[in-house]
């Protein structure tokens, strides 16, 4: 028999203290009830990133995706100029009304019996429809969701109430980085990993503080000044920094990440941003399974200039080497939640607040998710 999900989200003590704190319980990344309830708060209530600005700054242009919650959706800039999202499900029988990825359209029409909507959502076109009594048309547009932008990202929020995207992320954060002036980089390409983990392990090795940094990637770790490695929590995002040091570096990691300093920003529940001198990749971690995780990265350069692709592809595949490492690593943290060894574990003062904040704010949402 099954334990009840009010006993295992309860496992886990929220109130302890960073130095007292374990883990989330091991049920959490197994158990498919769990992830079930994570999709109607955890991805419900929180801004999750949808598309780029850079995709949609013509009228008529589209992003379709599916969100972290499973949730069909489609961004589209207006005749107005106005950027709006909508659930990607028609009205009539619920097929998928976008069915492209990213594009441009003057309608948008549902693929399935025609039914046609304007850039703004309204309904305009349903064939063959005579007769039906009682139908409102202007009740029958696609319904929106909530849509907002942040630097070069549209967020999108899929209840209809919440907190605004500014305070969801924090002054404190939408300020600060507004210095780093990340709209001057350059979307350059994309690339998807699928990973044998549940999403939270690979939340949970981001969030580290570098801890396995040493260990897994030695080619990373001689460009970092470890000893230096900062961990600051905000109400909702995390942001680990390192200065960077040439002395012993490995030649090719050295080659392609430079700067000052580097910057892995998390903002819960799903989405990081890693910053280097002129270069860029965010992280996207969506939900496949229990077991199962896609990871969207996307890379971003200050040169795109043809003299500067030779060493933005190596950049990335330098990205694509560490992503590897953790790939493997997170697949085995998988097979050990599964295993009757394992519970929970404690975490490190220096380095693991970051996954604490993580694992507080999931109790927080899951815990007001079994109330309703």
């Amino acid at each position: 028999m099954p334990r009840p999900i009010a006993d295992i989200i309860g496992g886990y003590q929220r109130n302890a203290s960073l130095t007292d704190a374990s883990t989330i319980p091991a049920e959490w990344y197994t158990d498919p009830r769990v992830l079930e309830l994570e999709c109607r708060t955890v991805f419900s209530r929180a801004w999750q990133v949808a598309g780029r600005v850079d995709q949609l700054r013509r009228p008529g242009q589209y992003v379709a995706c599916e969100t972290a919650a499973g949730e069909p959706i489609v961004l589209v800039r207006g005749n107005d100029d106005e950027l709006r999202g909508f659930f990607n499900v028609c009205r009539h029988h619920a097929a998928a009304v976008v069915t492209a990825p990213e594009g441009s359209a003057t309608h948008l029409r549902c693929p399935y019996h025609g039914w046609t909507y304007s850039l703004e959502g309204e309904l305009k076109g349903t064939p063959d429809f005579a007769g039906v009594c009682d139908f409102n048309r202007s009740s029958n547009g696609l319904v929106p969701v909530a849509t907002d932008v942040w630097e070069t990202w549209v967020f999108v929020r899929l209840e209809p109430e919440g907190p605004s995207l500014t305070r969801f992320l924090g002054e404190d954060l939408t300020g600060r980085f507004s210095a780093h002036q990340l709209g001057g980089l350059q979307w350059m390409e994309r690339r998807s990993y699928s990973v044998d983990c549940n999403w939270k392990v690979f939340v949970d090795n981001y969030l580290d503080g570098g801890y396995h940094v040493p260990h897994l990637h030695k080619g990373l770790d001689s460009v970092l000044d470890y000893s230096l490695y900062t961990i600051e929590n905000g109400d909702r995002f995390c942001l680990q920094s390192s200065p960077m040091v040439a002395d012993g570096a490995d030649a090719g990691t050295a080659a392609v990440r430079t700067g000052e300093r580097a910057l892995y920003l998390w903002v819960y529940p799903n989405f990081m941003i890693n910053c280097y001198a002129g270069a860029m990749d965010t992280n996207l971690v969506i939900p496949r399974g229990p077991d199962r995780t896609e990871v969207i990265f996307d890379f971003f350069f200050a040169d795109l200039t043809r003299t500067a692709r030779a060493r933005n592809l190596e950049s990335i595949a330098i990205s694509e080497q560490i992503q590897q490492e953790d790939v493997a690593i997170c697949a085995s943290v998988q097979r050990g939640l599964h295993s009757r060894a394992y519970s929970t574990g404690r975490l490190s003062v220096r380095r693991e607040a970051g996954e604490h904040l993580f694992h507080q704010l999931l109790f927080d949402d899951l815990t007001a998710g079994l109330d309703r």
